[in-house]
């Protein structure tokens, strides 16, 4: 049994289409009191790990799905002394299409709009869903918070969110760019600004976030004004399993030679490209790299073309800005693997970037700074923390800085 006494906690759910993730954070900042991750979710092999004052434990869940895992969540929170003191549950969101620019508290009204954009985000959105119903259900007394990944990116110019399609495809059926990772990027470009002692009204960043799913986003003096995902999490960067952009004509012709329909096609662009379909090895980036010491061509020719279209996609970005002030990578390839930094650098040396090779090396695990060598443009590592924003986020619009009038209720409703 825990011996933490603070009255007040954020839960911060993460809901995807096969797991569930959360963090349990103290409403003002601070680590995390525990976390975990629910992976295989409807699968034999499905289970949940959870870290707690230091220790792993691993349950099998028997082949449940999202509710048998948040039941099991649940249960452990209850087990340790924590349930009663979650005073908000924020949860992350990826599609808030047109209609959210900004976190919000889930009411009948928005968990009504929230519906509508399930088709702009058809795997996902019902996980989401089904993550805000079942934690209302079981914290009926604590405020839930919808985080998006879309919001950053509605400062968005419609020269940057505008396919060149029918306009009435985006009127209609709100078929436009609104890029994803926005929480991560928030958070990273604002570290990295401070970090850096940059002027928040005048400065240009390009944050690289890289992982399993990567995007990069062009940051004017806080603002998102470009990014490589769109419609989907689809475009963009080689990913892990994700293509990123492709001429559709090659999609179609994929279809026939294939013969796939639409959801046959999406299924291999989504699941079986990216890292995995150009090494058919594995879409791990750490399995590339040793692969790729040890000659495996398969893993030279991924890690190739991952650096390859990293570095034109931020060439791109920088197009954006007035000025460029630094390329900050995080996520869990941007934050780990120093090759792919390396690489990156010295396809982007045309901007007057150069690496600190040293620096570079020790910025590992968790470690940020610049890996620069001090003159040009900065290059540096930021750790994202996204689970912090969603709690702030959630605490602030919970209003749990009356923390007497909240106890007060609390007490009440006992």
């Amino acid at each position: 049994m825990s011996s933490y006494k603070s009255p007040l906690l954020v839960l911060v759910v993460n809901c995807g289409s096969s797991s569930v993730k959360y963090s349990l954070l103290p409403v003002g900042g601070g680590a995390p009191i525990a976390s975990g991750a629910a992976e295989c979710l409807g699968l034999p092999e499905a289970r949940l790990s959870i870290k707690l004052n230091g220790v792993k434990i691993v349950e099998d869940l028997k082949g449940g799905a999202h509710e048998a895992a948040l039941s099991a969540i649940f249960a452990h929170l209850q087990t340790e002394g924590f349930l009663r003191y979650i005073a908000a549950v924020g949860h992350r969101v990826v599609q808030g299409g047109e209609r959210f620019s900004e976190s919000v508290v889930v009411t009948p009204e928005v968990l009504a709009d929230l519906e509508k954009l399930t088709p702009l985000a058809p795997l996902l959105h019902p996980a989401n869903m089904l993550g805000i119903r079942l934690c209302m259900k079981s914290f009926p007394m604590a405020p839930q918070v919808v985080v998006f990944d879309t919001a950053f990116h509605q400062t968005l110019p419609p020269a940057a969110y505008t396919y060149a399609i029918p306009r009435a495809l985006q009127r209609e059926h709100g078929l436009r760019r609104y890029g994803f990772h926005g929480t991560s990027h928030r958070y990273v470009s604002g570290k990295a600004a401070r970090m850096l002692g940059l002027d928040p009204d005048n400065h240009g960043l390009v944050i690289a976030h890289l992982g399993n799913g990567s995007s990069a986003t062009a940051v004017l003096n806080g603002r998102s004004i470009d990014t490589t995902m769109g419609l989907t999490p689809l475009e963009g960067l080689v990913m892990g399993t994700r293509s990123g952009d492709i001429d559709f004509g090659a999609a179609a012709y994929i279809a026939r030679v294939a013969g796939l329909d639409m959801a046959g096609v999406d299924d291999m662009l989504n699941k079986k490209s990216g890292l995995l379909g150009i090494s058919e090895l594995s879409s791990d980036c750490r399995t590339l790299e040793n692969a790729a010491d040890e000659g495996h061509e398969g893993a030279l020719l991924a890690l190739d073309v991952f650096v390859h279209r990293l570095a034109r996609c931020i060439g791109g970005l920088a197009t954006s800005l007035p000025r460029f002030d630094a390329l900050v990578f995080t996520g869990g390839i941007g934050e780990n693997s120093g090759r792919i930094r390396a690489a990156t650098l010295r396809r982007l040396e045309v901007f007057g970037f150069t690496l600190d090779d040293e620096a570079n090396r020790e910025m590992v695990g968790g470690r940020g700074g610049r890996i620069d060598a001090d003159f040009g443009p900065a290059a540096l590592v930021v750790p994202t923390d996204e689970e912090s924003v969603i709690a702030r986020d959630a605490a602030a619009l919970a209003h749990l800085s009356d923390l007497d009038v909240f106890a007060a209720q609390r007490r009440a409703a006992v």
